[in-house]
């Protein structure tokens, strides 16, 4: 009988996804294994395998749609011995982005667009709509990433989107920017006031600017940290630390593992201390669930990596029973794969505690918005010459500060500062470390 291959869910908070793009077309044969689509959740783009054998009948929703929602029958392959002809689903239903009328926005009321289209406005870009370039989020973080502007491209996708096999041998260029936008016209004067939530909830004072649309990984973030901002009653505790002693180990320790092509950054350094800490302060190694306290029994790092369009947080697990050697070899392959859409689910859900280094950038102190449900995140600032008192004499030394974001409700501000006494110890005496 015919076998329905419906939406996955990638991921265990997943509800909807882009199918990115289709792998296969009706007729090919496929066996367990093969890769059938690319799909784009609110994390990264995955690839979506085959499980079953048999020939793809029918493929009912077509690349490039928006917001499938898990369990959505996609495509149909027909088993082995069936006539691919026969094999076809019962119409499939509607795909979710086609809303009933009942949703669109009344008529003597309509929601004004920020940079209105002139009505004579042709239709010779296939891949723009007014100003508004179509294109799927893998083809706008690829071509940001090769500098191709996708206005110069013609989208083969459906309706005239712009999808990534459109980005292959396209010329690398200055991509497009904003300020490139056509003004808004001189006669626009503000609209009605517009629904909440929609793109025009943003008041439009004639500046000239380009509404995108959010992609998934954005549209979670802001939620997830509005979240935590609103539930986590945060309290942060700042130290300097010393690296003097850190750089000297770093140094010696590269020279050694040279051979192997490894080479130590202080941030897999950090990953191993805050580890480490985390074992020797067990109550800051927690997450709280309203009627109960997890205490965790290992100490698994989410390490914030910044990728186009959001931030992502590949995890290094049991960080402190791990070498140094191995946290730098495992953070630089997460790290590849987080800038390529590549990361599997297991490898960014999770974690127990993380760790934010924006001290690469200089900036000298930040604080960091605890990631939920963990307890805590650590926030590293860049490291610099200061004037710093050792031996009881006035020196120059490099030092950094770090801050610790502590959700209070779980972690009371004792316990959160002995973990920073911690810390900044095994940092300035990182032999602890390597023991």
């Amino acid at each position: 009988m015919p076998i329905e291959l419906k939406m996955p869910a990638l991921s265990p908070t997943m509800e909807e996804g882009t199918l990115a793009k289709w792998l296969v077309k009706e007729g090919d044969t496929v066996k367990s294994g093969d890769l059938l689509a690319e799909i784009e959740t609110d994390k990264a783009t995955m690839e979506f395998e085959a499980i079953d054998e048999g020939i793809v009948s029918q493929i009912l929703v077509p690349e490039g749609t928006d917001n499938v929602k898990v369990g959505t029958v996609i495509a149909v392959i027909a088993g082995e011995g069936e006539d691919a002809g026969s094999a076809k689903a019962a119409p499939a239903p509607a795909p979710a982005p086609a809303a009933t009328p009942a949703a669109e926005p009344k008529a003597e009321a309509p929601v004004a667009a920020p940079a209105p289209t002139p009505a004579a406005a042709p239709a010779a870009a296939p891949a723009a709509s007014g100003d508004r370039i179509k294109a799927s989020p893998l083809a706008k973080r690829l071509a940001a990433e090769q500098g191709i502007d996708l206005k110069s491209l013609t989208g083969t996708g459906p309706g005239g989107r712009i999808v990534k096999a459109d980005l292959e041998g396209a010329p690398a260029g200055t991509t497009a920017s904003a300020a490139t936008a056509a003004p808004a016209p001189a006669a626009a004067a503000p609209a009605a006031t517009p629904a909440p939530g929609t793109a025009g909830s943003i008041p439009d004072f004639g500046i000239p600017h380009e509404d995108e649309k959010l992609s998934g990984m954005r549209k979670t973030i802001a939620r997830r940290l509005t979240e935590s901002m609103q539930q986590s009653p945060h309290i942060y505790l700042t130290v300097d630390i010393r690296l003097d002693a850190l750089l000297k180990l770093r140094g010696e320790l590269n020279a050694s593992l040279e051979s192997r092509g490894v080479k130590l950054s202080v941030n897999d350094m950090l990953i191993k201390a805050l580890a480490v800490a985390l074992e020797r302060v067990p109550a800051c190694n927690v997450s709280f669930g309203g009627d109960v306290m997890r205490q965790y029994k290992r100490a698994d790092i989410s390490v914030a990596v910044s990728i186009p369009g959001g931030l992502i947080t590949p995890i290094i697990v049991d960080a402190g029973g791990k070498s140094m050697s191995k946290i730098s070899t495992e953070m630089s392959e997460l790290a590849a794969k987080a800038k390529e859409g590549k990361l599997q689910p297991n490898e960014y859900q999770g974690g127990t505690a993380s760790i934010s280094n924006m001290g690469m950038m200089g900036i000298k102190q930040f604080t960091a918005v605890i990631n939920p449900p963990q307890g805590m995140i650590m926030a590293i600032g860049a490291g610099e010459k200061r004037p710093y008192i050792v031996d009881d004499a006035l020196a120059i030394a490099t030092v950094m500060s770090a801050t610790g974001s502590f959700d209070h409700r779980a972690i009371d501000g004792a316990d959160g500062a002995l973990l920073m006494k911690t810390f900044k110890e095994l940092v300035e005496s990182p032999l602890g470390l390597v023991a």
